[in-house]
């Protein structure tokens, strides 16, 4: 089945309107059964079309495989945002109880290691192992560029562009 999504806006909302009415059943259920939670389920289906919705796509030559497409990336950032969030809550059991943040404070971090946590994927496999090898391991930049195998100035190369993303991020 071939699915096409007009430029024209009204068009292209009743063909959206369409593939929604059409698919989302279809769409809710797979997810339901993936991750056995009807609510995230519910969520990662809206989220899916929400992204889709906010597409320029003009055709969808199979809508299914499409759907399935755009919500398997919507469900590996679930994921790794939940996986963060384990962490961060692990991380905060040994913390002693007077020194527990806020539940704000909590969000605000939360909120700002998603957005570190997405900058770093943003950049390049090697400028970001580079980088976390500085700021997480600690190692110096030669160390770096020996576990790396590439030259010292390929390494303050990497880190500049990793230190220019953080500073997007802070803007």
């Amino acid at each position: 089945m071939s699915e096409t999504l007009p430029a024209n806006n009204a068009n292209h909302l009743r063909a959206i309107e369409a593939l929604y009415s059409g698919h989302h059943g279809w769409l809710y259920a797979t997810l339901r059964k993936k991750l056995g939670n009807a609510m995230d389920a519910a969520d990662l289906a809206q989220d899916t079309f929400t992204r889709i919705l906010a597409s320029k796509v003009t055709v969808i030559e199979q809508p299914r495989a499409y759907l399935s497409c755009v919500a398997k990336g919507i469900l590996v950032n679930w994921y790794q945002r939940k996986a963060l969030e384990r962490a961060y809550l692990e991380a905060l059991a040994h913390v002693p109880a007077l020194e527990v943040p806020s539940p704000e404070l909590r969000f605000m971090v939360l909120e700002t290691l998603h957005e570190i946590d997405a900058m770093l994927d943003a950049l390049p496999p090697l400028v970001k192992r580079a980088f976390l090898l500085s700021q997480i391991s600690g190692l110096k930049y030669d160390d770096i560029a020996e576990q790396l195998g590439v030259s010292l100035i390929t390494v303050k190369r990497y880190m500049k562009q990793a230190f220019v993303q953080c500073l997007l991020l802070v803007e």
